[in-house]
């Protein structure tokens, strides 16, 4: 499987195309999309290995109140590994609210965002993705995570703005709790869709400890581009999470997703849906029959697109590995024992050759 239509420059993390060895112990300070007319060469990817892009397909869509939503919903992950959902729950109001504060963060100068860069041994804060130390050129894209309360760094962008401070904390706060509600159901359903029964469902949750999980929030965004036909807003990757949900907050075209045999496939936001796409532990979890999805953001002249993802997973000491009931004498275990911390330093170090570094000798 490809992991980009561009090309990598290495496999290992702090590399920059700065040659500079102090860029391995200070942040990388996102550009000022504001302040550039024209794309400057630390942003224009250079086209190497070129993937059609099909309009003739669309990731599927499942209403949750359907009698085969189960049913549907293996279908998805398995041939998929990225599907939307409506009839979620998830309140309409705090969805708006969301996309209300992330245009409120994104739009503020940008030493004032500055203020809540997120420090190198942090996961917090407002910064680049981690993901672009793997590649030679920057990302036409800017983020916050949120893990757990954002109270510090609203301070940081706010200080004199209690009001909006406050606001901002409550929003986010209630949008991870509902998203954690979520992803929970969702996981439940999709054991469902695997043919566990309740009491695997049951036996799961307290080893795996998913009622106690706190994924981060990110807060995605992808400015105007002068030339986007020559810049990445988010190269392609996998997810390390179980699940990832994603809310789309405009109608812009920006997350395409690599369809084995078809080539990428964009995903049109769908009024009132949202997305979910299988994670990396998620693939290990069912013994590679749900498949942690490969995908990208493209970026556009005429519109702001923002995005926010909740990365649903385990706490991090937890040992996650091939459900037994998934392995047989003809379906053996693929992947070894990993928490998700292991898994995280393993892909900080390979990238999109995480998997296939745990990956089992058969």
């Amino acid at each position: 499987m490809p992991t980009s239509e561009y090309s990598l420059k290495t496999n290992y993390p702090n590399n920059t195309n700065d040659g500079d060895d102090d860029d391995h112990h200070r942040p990388i300070i996102p550009l000022d999309f504001k302040s550039v007319s024209k794309l400057p060469d630390s942003h224009t990817w250079v086209l190497t290995h070129p993937n059609p892009l099909s309009n003739s397909e669309s990731i599927p869509v499942i209403d949750l109140s359907d009698p085969n939503a189960i049913s549907l919903m293996r279908d998805a992950c398995e041939k998929w590994g990225i599907f939307h959902v409506t009839h979620h729950g998830f309140p309409s109001q705090l969805l708006y609210d969301v996309e209300l504060q992330c245009r409120r963060l994104f739009s503020l100068p940008a030493d004032q965002k500055l203020r809540a860069i997120r420090s190198l041994n942090s996961l917090s804060g407002y910064g680049l993705s981690r993901m672009s130390t793997f590649f030679p050129k920057r990302m036409w894209s800017e983020g916050f995570t949120v893990v757990e309360s954002p109270l510090e760094h609203a301070h940081q962008l706010w200080p004199h703005d209690r009001q909006q401070r406050d606001y901002f904390c409550n929003v986010m706060e209630s949008c991870q709790k509902e998203m954690s509600r979520l992803a929970e159901h969702m996981m439940g359903l999709m054991f469902r869709s695997l043919g566990l029964s309740q009491q695997d469902s049951k036996y799961a949750k307290p080893k795996y400890g998913y009622k106690t999980s706190h994924g981060p929030l990110q807060l995605n965004s992808y400015p105007v581009c002068p030339d986007p036909t020559k810049a990445m807003g988010l190269a392609a990757h996998t997810d390390s999470s179980l699940l990832t949900l994603l809310c789309q907050t405009s109608s812009a075209k920006g997350l395409q997703v690599h369809k084995e045999g078809i080539g990428w496939v964009p995903v049109h936001a769908v009024y009132g849906a949202l997305v979910v796409n299988v994670g990396d532990l998620m693939q290990i979890l069912s013994n590679g029959r749900f498949k942690s999805v490969l995908h990208r953001a493209v970026v556009n002249k005429t519109h702001h697109r923002l995005s926010v993802a909740y990365f649903y997973g385990p706490p991090k000491d937890v040992k996650i590995e091939p459900l037994i009931q998934l392995t047989d004498i003809n379906h053996p275990p693929l992947y070894r024992p990993i928490t998700w911390k292991e898994y995280l330093h393993i892909k900080a170090n390979h990238f999109h050759k995480a998997l296939e570094f745990i990956r089992r000798a058969q």
